[in-house]
């Protein structure tokens, strides 16, 4: 059985996107991205097409042409999720599908056609589903991916069917080859511009001079080199639904049928070792709109009735309008959850944690983590951060600010200074940029000093510890050279950590002990 390729081309996808979303744009209109240091037209309605215009073409230009024209951000992320649903949506037409560049999708048709209908049919259902999302489509069936690929993007008609690839893709142009656009320009210089011109022109001296990638795509599309389907491994999503016979408008009915939800969706993250870090609650109404709920945890969970306590503020807030007649509960984001294991004290312990300490460090690190998840749902999981070490010698450097909520807590900070432990060695728990001293500028610490408009006096003093700026960063504060850190106790309280800088001679203080 020889292989049949189907080839998708959505080439106004992101634009037909926005136009199906905003329902009521306003025509011509473009998407627009940022390139260097001017902004370029990404994509473009028909309309837009209509009045001249192109992609690649500078927003300047295209508003000089237009002066009416409707602009609106490109988000890149946007077609890539959409061409990623819809190929699960094609997988109604073969096992093998995979996404082809950011503009379309690949199908291996080979021994599925006829389930549909045949080809014919096959092309037509495709086309008139995505016709009623609102999204223009171009198809083309042969025998090979290049062939599909070329006549997907450059024959004439929405459809093509082509039973010979070497006779379908003759007349199209060199880019059809899926080549660089050099390449395709240095044989237009050479008079090659069809794809039949190189039938014409002896291999060798083309590839010496464009390499052999022109070679290649030309026995792909013809068929003398194979180029198989490679689709991703399939992963079913962690999603459950629920369709409600009658809707349903009051926040316990709604609590009754998330906690039915979790207690599914429970079951299948236990089976997989896994826990949520995300879920997301979508509720359709009775009048065809929809709302939603969102929640983010701390740490990956599969306990129903503690996720279901988290969602009550956010379905408080909702707008039932007629009543919620299905719900939909999915996990976007999933991690690794072993079982856990029972330790002698009545703790759980995971990932091998000693039995002695298990149990406490597993019970008080999961408390922190539940006390995240609910203050990280009312101001937002990346504002609790927690301090981490850091490779650096430098006070203000020894340590980076990082989301409590994705990092675990150090096991311990290192300690500075020399390992005898001397009082010397400490850091202070408050630091703050260097201020001066007003003392003289001597190496020994000084006797008497102000600072913040107190007269001070020294009680005693541990140092020095000598620190030496990191060479291979430019820190403004640190280019006076070495300091000498002392810590200086007061008579009248103030315990100040204060250093001198032999190359400037002057005192300054950078902290204060507790």
């Amino acid at each position: 059985m020889s292989a049949r390729i189907l080839s998708l081309f959505l080439p106004r996808l992101a634009s037909d996107l926005v136009r199906r979303r905003a329902r009521k744009v306003s025509e011509p209109l473009v998407l627009v991205a940022r390139r260097g240091r001017g902004e370029v037209v990404a994509c473009l309605s028909p309309a837009a097409s209509a009045q001249g215009l192109r992609c690649g073409q500078s927003l300047s230009e295209a508003r000089s042409l237009v002066p009416g024209l409707t602009t609106r951000p490109y988000d890149p992320a946007l077609p890539r999720r959409a061409l990623q649903a819809l190929r699960r949506q094609a997988l109604r037409y073969a096992p093998w599908v995979a996404v082809d560049g950011e503009d379309g999708l690949v199908l291996d048709l080979t021994g599925s056609a006829h389930l549909m209908g045949g080809e014919a049919a096959l092309c037509a259902d495709m086309a008139q589903r995505l016709a009623a999302m609102g999204i223009e489509a171009r198809i083309a069936v042969a025998p090979t991916r290049g062939a599909a690929w070329g006549l997907a993007r450059f024959a004439p008609g929405p459809v093509t069917l082509a039973e010979e690839a070497g006779a379908a893709i003759a007349p199209l142009p060199m880019a059809a080859l899926r080549i660089e656009a050099e390449t395709v320009a240095g044989l237009a210089r050479l008079g090659l511009t069809r794809i039949a011109d190189l039938g014409r022109t002896p291999r060798a001296p083309l590839t010496r001079r464009f390499g052999p990638e022109l070679m290649m795509r030309l026995d792909q599309a013809q068929g003398v080199l194979r180029e198989p389907v490679a689709a991703p491994a399939e992963t079913a999503p962690h999603a459950v639904r629920l369709s409600l016979p009658e809707p349903i408008g009051t926040s316990q009915d709604v609590m009754a049928g998330l906690t039915r939800l979790l207690e599914r969706l429970c079951r299948r993250l236990e089976r997989e070792e896994a826990g949520a870090r995300q879920l997301r609650l979508e509720l359709a109404r009775a009048d065809g709109s929809r709302a939603e709920a969102e929640i983010a945890l701390a740490r990956p969970m599969r306990e129903a009735a503690a996720m279901a306590a988290l969602f009550e503020r956010a379905i408080d807030a909702l707008e039932a309008g007629f009543g919620f007649d299905a719900l939909r509960l999915s996990a976007p984001l999933v991690e690794a959850l072993p079982p856990a294991q029972l330790t002698g004290g009545g703790g759980t312990r995971r990932g091998g944690t000693s039995p002695a300490q298990g149990g406490a460090r597993s019970g008080s690190s999961e408390a922190l983590a539940d006390l995240m998840t609910r203050l990280g749902n009312r101001v937002g999981l990346e504002a609790l951060i927690r301090p981490l070490p850091a490779d650096s010698h430098i006070p203000e450097r020894a340590f980076l600010s990082a989301a409590a909520a994705f990092t675990e807590p150090p096991d311990g900070w290192p300690r500075p200074g020399p390992a005898d432990g001397r009082p010397g060695a400490v850091r202070p728990l408050v630091l703050f940029p260097p201020e001066p001293l007003d003392a003289p500028a001597l190496p020994d610490p000084p006797r008497h000093l102000r600072w913040r408009r107190q007269a001070l006096t020294r009680l005693r003093v541990f140092g020095p510890e000598r620190l030496t700026p990191e060479w291979w960063l430019d820190d403004p504060l640190w280019r006076s050279g070495v300091r000498d850190y002392w810590r200086l106790d007061t008579l009248e309280g103030p315990r100040l950590w204060i250093f001198f800088t032999p190359q400037d001679p002057g005192w300054a203080v950078q902290g204060e002990f507790e």
